[in-house]
């Protein structure tokens, strides 16, 4: 099944603009765009993988990561193929990857409807519906589809997004979503453009608009040694989420080899200490150590005095001393949305 695209403006001459992400691909008739998803058919831009699912998972919240967003609950996952960046180290290649390169898997299609997707959902026990492990821009469509059936059975949706989309985009997709986990990858714009074939300023971009318009927003910036490591560039990057709001959580999360840079060794622990260090000492509020179970740095702690409100062990909550989203022990307002 495809659709058309809803962000898309005709140049004339059966030429169309993409104007879904910060590439703006130009079409002409046949083209497929960079992120591999969408064709000019002559008629418009059309969706390949509408509703053409690769993964279905039952996950916790906290594997987003969102962890300021309903704590302990779980999220009903659905990913298509496909992203608009070519990150080498891509910890989801076979998903992400597949229509370039027709990893593992692209074949394994399954045909699913906004309705039946609800469905499964509510038949889960789901909080929230995640549109994550690729890159969900490129399912706006669907998204927009779901939520209209969505919301009256009690179900948020939430995204896991590089941010690479363009402003009109992220105006429909604040309409839509309740909370967002965004990829900040690195600091460098040069790294941005070279490496990952993006454009750092949408990203931040991204994670400024969703903020400004309600949406729960929470970061992550997977620590690659030699990419995004540096103090410079964990310093950067924190500083730029503090100027948006303390109060947004910073994931900083242990690289594993995948993907072309398979034999690059995982992040050390010391770099993530130290970048957790960097977080804090620039204001953030909630800096949190990710893929290292036990690490000491997965619970929440309340800002004003330092008790644990939210304690977990991996992506599994253990215990929660909240009341009305407030510090059992000072009364201080944890940030977030949905908070006990």
């Amino acid at each position: 099944m495809t659709v058309k695209a809803r962000f898309a403006t005709d140049l004339g001459q059966n030429v169309w603009r993409c104007d879904l992400c910060a590439h703006r691909c130009r079409l002409t008739p046949g083209d497929i765009g960079r992120c591999g998803t969408r064709r000019n058919d002559g008629e418009g831009i059309f969706v390949l993988t509408y509703g053409r699912l690769l993964a279905m998972a039952l996950d916790p919240i906290e594997k987003k990561p969102l962890f300021h967003y309903r704590p302990g609950t779980t999220t009903y996952s659905v990913a298509a193929a496909g992203c608009n960046l070519i990150c080498p180290f891509c910890q989801n290649h076979t998903l992400s990857q597949a229509p370039h390169y027709r990893c593992a898997g692209f074949s394994d299609v399954t045909q699913v409807s906004p309705a039946e997707i609800v469905s499964r959902a509510v038949t889960s026990r789901a909080s929230s519906i995640a549109f994550t492990y690729s890159e969900p821009i490129l399912m706006l469509e669907l998204a927009h589809d779901v939520a209209e059936l969505a919301r009256p059975a009690g179900l948020d949706l939430v995204f896991v997004t590089n941010g690479q989309a363009t402003k009109e985009a992220l105006q429909e997709l604040s309409r839509l979503i309740a909370a967002a986990n965004v990829d900040l990858k690195c600091w460098s714009q040069d790294s941005y453009r070279a490496v990952l074939g993006g454009h750092r300023d949408s990203t931040l971009a991204a994670i400024e608009m969703l903020y400004a318009a309600g949406v729960h927003v929470e970061v992550t910036t997977l620590v690659v040694p030699g990419l995004s490591d540096s103090d410079d560039e964990l310093r950067g990057i924190a500083r730029f989420i503090a100027g948006v709001s303390k109060s947004i959580p910073w994931h900083v999360s242990r690289f594993h080899g995948a993907y072309e840079w398979i034999d690059c060794g995982p992040t050390p622990m010391e770099s993530l200490v130290r970048a957790r260090q960097i977080g804090l000492g620039e204001g953030l509020d909630f800096v949190y150590t990710g893929n290292v179970p036990d690490s000491g740095g997965e619970s929440t702690v309340c800002p004003a005095c330092g008790a644990v409100v939210v304690e977990r062990r991996g992506f599994t909550v253990t215990r929660i001393a909240l009341r009305d989203g407030r510090c059992n022990a000072c009364g201080e307002r944890i940030a977030g949305k949905g908070l006990p």
